[in-house]
Order: structure tokens, then C-alpha cells, then sequence
């Protein structure tokens, strides 16, 4: 790639970019963001986490990651530790840019634009709706929880340089001259596996990768496998956190589960090494508001492995799925419905994997990362210039 100095003034200065949550390997933040910047600017870029790992140095690229350490503590006290040992960190590095990923860090954006420093929000889900429909978290708060949010997105928006939204539906919330909307594709060829398996050859499995709640269809997925019990050979291949521990020991007892290959967290590598022997991949969430509009990874990760997607019939995923051509629409809250996608699926090699090449298809020419990189860059040459 041909690398861009965005300003001989700015030339090797840090971009820095700030996650107390997300994990130092993060798709969006470290795989693509991250490493579409340090490939496609002069600059250093720096990841801030706060998971307990230690610092790392990559020695061939501009790349490095601060760990600020395990912060202990209730909800509040933790994200008070944050934002005060992010904020002396930050003054020390005195970064060129400023680019934080969680809402709760808002006010130490608001304080550093102050400062005079380049701040830039990135929003990778609406962060209201997804706080109104988290489990954990009593009735009573979460509406005023929701509008809290919603109220720092809208204050901070007004002083950060830009916003960055993962979906346009993420985008009305902000204001249009200072956001972009950058989506979550996948990279091409990432998830493609090293040895191509033969789709009839392929186990009689299907596959679920990412994290995995009661509200985007955990047990809906194991039952829908106990309904094929009398399919030979079938498997289940589940991938990622089940959150809370309590769901994942719900599910370990039922009578699914005898038919789940469960692997906890696995690299990408694995990843396309699962998904390159399996039919399918699931993405049934339920119909909770920040699913409806959501443009979920995981949907998309499928298409580049060149799997067919069996997915929740939402307004917005049948237009993509529909227009691709590129997979089966179901009932989410319904293991019946689901069953009867993967039994057809199963039944029908050869229109199945049709399907997965037209999804392989639709990401080579639309839905990839290597176009929403350019975009990000783009903006990154904007603010700098």
C-alpha cells in the first residue's frame, strides 16, 4: 500500500485510540481500523485497553498496545479509574488524535477537545438500545439509562471533530457534517479457510461465531439442533463468550447441547478453519430495537466464508439477503423455524452452496472492508490536513 503523510508537521505523532472494554484484539478496532491506519498514514498509532495482559510492541509496524491494567471494582468505580489513569496517560503521549470506541469515555473526549486535542467518537452499536435491552440490568433504570446515553451522544457529538457510525442507522443520531458512516465488512479473503473442503464433503454441520446472549438466540440455536436429533452426524459449531455464565451452564443441560462442539474464544485463523467445513452460519437475534437495524458482523463474516446465512427476518437483513441472493430467512424466536432452514440447508447441497458463493460474491464487490478503510482514511487526511 502507498502510504499518505498527512502533514509534514504531523509526521510520526501518535493516533491513539482508547477501549476500556472492548479486548486488544478486536476486529474492528485492532484488525482493521488499527492496522488500515499505521499501513496507510506515517504515524505511530497506539491502542489503550485495560484488560490486565501487559504492554505490547509490534517490531515491524508503527503499532503498540498501552495497558493500563485490570481496574477492580463496582461498574462506576471502574469507569472512574479509567477515565482518570487514561487521562494522565494521554497528556504524557500528547497524541495527534484522539479516537475512543466506548460511551463511557465521552466525558474525557469532551475534556481533551477542550484541550485543544483532535477527538473522534466511534460508535459501533446504538449504545441506548442496547443498555434498554441488556438483561442484567433491572427494568426500572434502563429507560433512564437509554436517554443518559443518548444525552452525552448528543453533547459530546457538538464538540467532538467527528463521529464515526458502524451503520446508517447509528448515523441519524449524530449530526451529518461532522459523521461518517464507516461499516463493520469483513477484510477479503480473511475468513476464506487454507484448504478449500468440497461443500458436499463438508460436515453435516452448522456454525455460530461471536458473542452469544439469550436475546441473539443462544437457546434457540441449541434447540433447534435437538429438534434434528435424528439427522446422523450432525454438529453444531459454537464459537465465542456465552454471556452470562449462568446461560452457558442453562444450556451444557439440555438435550442440544450433546450435538454442540463448543470451542469458548477462538483467532480468526480458527475461525476460517470452522467456517470453511461447515454448511452454514447463524445469526438469529431476536427482535430486540438495536437489533432490528443492526448490521451484524458475524452476517457478513458468513458471505466472505462463502456460507449460506440463515438468519432472522428482519426488514433490513431481507434486503441484503434477498438482494444476494444468499441465504434463508427465519422466525428467530421459532427453533422450529430455524431447524427447518438448517434441514433444508443439509437436504440441498447444491442450491446451498450457490448460495454461499453469491454471498462470497456480494462481499468481493460491495459489502468489504478495503472500501470503509479508504473512508476512514479519508477522514483521518481531512482533520489532519
Amino acid at each position: 500500500m502507498v502510504k499518505y503523510i498527512v502533514s509534514m508537521g504531523y509526521k510520526k505523532k501518535t493516533i491513539l485510540h482508547i477501549s476500556t472494554l472492548h479486548p486488544r484484539n478486536d476486529t474492528r478496532i485492532f484488525v482493521k481500523q488499527i492496522r488500515t491506519l499505521e499501513s496507510m498514514l506515517e504515524n505511530h498509532v497506539t491502542l489503550v485497553v485495560a484488560d490486565g495482559e501487559g504492554d505490547q510492541t509490534f517490531e515491524d509496524k508503527n503499532i503498540n498496545i498501552k495497558d493500563i491494567g485490570k481496574i477492580k471494582g463496582n461498574r462506576i468505580i471502574r469507569i472512574l479509574k479509567s477515565l482518570i489513569t487514561s487521562y494522565f496517560y494521554i497528556r504524557k503521549v500528547n497524541p495527534i488524535v484522539i479516537h475512543f470506541h466506548d460511551p463511557e469515555i465521552i466525558p474525557l473526549g469532551i475534556i481533551f477537545k477542550l484541550l485543544g486535542y483532535k477527538v473522534i467518537y466511534d460508535v459501533h452499536e446504538d449504545f441506548g438500545c442496547v443498555a434498554f435491552s441488556r438483561e442484567w440490568i433491572p427494568w426500572v433504570i434502563r429507560f433512564p439509562l437509554k436517554i443518559s446515553i443518548r444525552f452525552a451522544e448528543h453533547l459530546g457529538a457538538k464538540f467532538f471533530d467527528a463521529n464515526i457510525a458502524a451503520t446508517k442507522s447509528i448515523s441519524t443520531h449524530f449530526p451529518k457534517n461532522k459523521t461518517i458512516i464507516v461499516q463493520n465488512f469483513p477484510i477479503i479473503d480473511e475468513l476464506v479457510a487454507p484448504r478449500k473442503i468440497n461443500f458436499r464433503n463438508r460436515a453435516k454441520s452448522v456454525a455460530y461465531v461471536g458473542y452469544a446472549t439469550s436475546n441473539r438466540g443462544a437457546r434457540e440455536m441449541v434447540q433447534a439442533i435437538a429438534e434434528l436429533s435424528f439427522i446422523d452426524d450432525l454438529t453444531f459449531e459454537f464459537a465465542g463468550s456465552i454471556d452470562p455464565p449462568t446461560l452457558e451452564k442453562e444450556l451444557t443441560q439440555t438435550s442440544g447441547w450433546e450435538f454442540v462442539n463448543y470451542h469458548g474464544h477462538i483467532s480468526r485463523k480458527f475461525m476460517a478453519n470452522i467456517l470453511g467445513n461447515t454448511r452454514a452460519g447463524l445469526v438469529v437475534f431476536h427482535p430486540s430495537p438495536n437489533h432490528i437495524q443492526a448490521q451484524p458482523t458475524k452476517l457478513f463474516e458468513y458471505m466472505a466464508a462463502g456460507l449460506p446465512v440463515i438468519a432472522s427476518d428482519f426488514p433490513l437483513w431481507r434486503e441484503i439477503i434477498d438482494e444476494a441472493k444468499c441465504g434463508i430467512l427465519v422466525n428467530p424466536l421459532s427453533p422450529g423455524s430455524i431447524a427447518n432452514a438448517i434441514k433444508w440447508i443439509l437436504s440441498n447441497p447444491v442450491d446451498a452452496e450457490q448460495m454461499g458463493c453469491n454471498g462470497n460474491r456480494a462481499v468481493q464487490d460491495i459489502f468489504n472492508w478495503r472500501k470503509e478503510g479508504e473512508k476512514l482514511v479519508g477522514l483521518y487526511n481531512r482533520l489532519l490536513s
